[in-house]
């Protein structure tokens, strides 16, 4: 949860709350007519173009890279320390809000380049809103009122509070995306459907990556809750995307060209074989049971994208990679469901001791993800005319692809480090005491580990009055 809270917490009595709760709403109304009466002057922009041509000034330039880190890297580590429930979740949210307000400020301050009206500017004015209401809900939540009304209205609010704030790391991804569109003058007029395409297509395997490192690391017992296999959600969701891509990819009444046929037909091959990959995804009794279909999509899809016509050769070499990429990304979920898991769910009891093979698949859809999203013809064209060759061009997007599956390994990692505390498993071979190696206490099991989870995850919702031991610890009583 990206709580928010601020200073409330050091607010001595109720009224005094309220009173700097109502200064804190007004500052921020006057702050809001203030940025409202800035105007971006728009004079220098050549007739038909979205950007003049002064280069970025230094205060864009810093404007851009608070933003990155305060929404990009504060915000998401903040939102775990919430779930964790740790100390530093406040502090760290109170820095990425300060430092979001003055990134704010310089947006709307700067010199240089000017930009046409875009939806950079348009979708800030959202972005800004959820982190608003963020900050309002955790104050509220840090004012502990609990009586009459408050104790039904708090669930509800802690729960829209959790949304919210898992809401925001998707939102504010796509508001640096069109940060970059906007900067670049890109996506406009006959390039917008293009743009749309790569960007949500890129966007889209990034985040099957970052699902699959979840489910891998943290997610296995969850699975096995819904009596369902990875293979059964990921076919569902390539069959409902197939339907889309079908009916949407070509204007239909127009004439058909060589991209809408093969858009079309990527759309069928996906729905036809996300339902295969549905019915082999279950047993004759029922059980959960892995299937290959999902990895041959994702081959088929690498081996068609990868002879996507182009009209540059440099773009003809990036989509290549890219097909390349994607193909290996699939090949390599395909190897490691039929040789590492042999068609298990996991190689331990309890799902949390991955295959480092496991790694590749994620990391490679990441990959496959931002090699797409710089594939744009504008961007291609922009990159063919500075000269750079493919070769660099491709490593520094896997660089990319780098960064971010390390950031989210780190940001599992703080999770499992609180909420699933490592077991100390008992060594076969070394010396026992008391019936246990070692006197190494018993691994719980699987039923505890997952009930001790749940307890976890409903933390949340308690009152932030009651204690915050770690799951399944004993709670004791005390008589007055």
């Amino acid at each position: 949860m990206v709580a928010l809270t601020s200073a409330a917490a050091l607010l001595p009595c109720s009224a005094t709350r309220m009173r700097r709760l109502g200064l804190f709403g007004l500052l921020g109304i006057l702050l809001v007519r203030n940025v409202e009466g800035h105007e971006h002057h728009t004079d220098d922009i050549p007739k038909g173009e979205a950007i003049s041509a002064e280069p970025l000034d230094s205060i864009l330039w810093t404007h851009i890279c608070i933003q990155i880190l305060s929404f990009g890297i504060i915000f998401p580590t903040g939102m775990v320390l919430g779930i964790i429930r740790s100390k530093w979740h406040v502090p760290v949210q109170v820095a990425g809000t300060l430092l979001a307000v003055v990134g704010w400020f310089l947006g709307h301050a700067h010199k240089g380049r000017q930009f046409a009206p875009n939806i950079h500017a348009s979708f800030a004015w959202i972005l800004m809103l959820m982190l608003t209401a963020q900050v309002l809900i955790g104050i509220y939540l840090k004012l502990h009122l609990t009586k009459g009304l408050h104790s039904t209205a708090r669930k509800y609010v802690v729960t829209a509070h959790g949304i919210l704030g898992k809401t925001l790391p998707v939102v504010s991804w796509m508001q640096m995306l069109f940060g970059g569109i906007t900067a670049l003058g890109f996506c406009r007029g006959d390039h917008l459907g293009q743009c749309l395409a790569h960007f949500i297509m890129g966007s889209a395997f990034i985040g099957y990556g970052i699902i699959l490192t979840i489910l891998l690391i943290v997610g296995q017992l969850w699975l096995k809750r819904t009596g369902r296999s990875q293979e059964f959600f990921d076919s569902i969701v390539i069959a409902a995307w197939g339907c889309v891509n079908t009916f949407t990819e070509h204007q239909w009444g127009t004439a058909w060209v060589h991209n809408d046929i093969q858009h079309t037909s990527m759309g069928v091959v996906w729905w036809c074989a996300g339902l295969v990959g549905i019915w082999l995804s279950r047993k004759r009794g029922g059980r959960p049971k892995r299937n290959l279909l999902p990895g041959m999509v994702i081959f088929l899809t690498g081996w068609a994208m990868s002879a996507h016509p182009q009209h540059l050769p440099l773009s003809a070499m990036v989509h290549t990679s890219f097909g390349y990429t994607l193909m290996l990304a699939g090949l390599v979920r395909i190897i490691e469901i039929s040789f590492v898991l042999r068609d298990k769910n996991t190689l331990s009891e309890d799902g949390t001791e991955p295959n480092s093979f496991q790694y590749l698949t994620p990391l490679l859809l990441c990959a496959s993800g931002f090699l797409f999203m710089g594939a744009t013809e504008e961007q291609m064209r922009l990159l063919s005319d500075a000269g750079v060759t493919h070769v660099s061009y491709v490593l520094i997007l896997f660089s990319f692809a780098f960064l971010l599956f390390l950031f989210v390994n780190m940001l599992l990692h703080l999770y499992t480090t609180h909420a699933m505390p490592e077991i100390v498993k008992a060594d076969a071979e070394a010396p026992r005491i008391n019936g246990t190696a070692n006197g190494h206490v018993r691994v719980p099991s699987e039923s505890r580990l997952i009930r001790d989870a749940e307890e976890f995850e409903l933390e949340g919702l308690m009152s932030d009055d009651e204690s915050l031991e770690p799951p399944g610890a004993k709670r004791t009583q005390h008589v007055h």
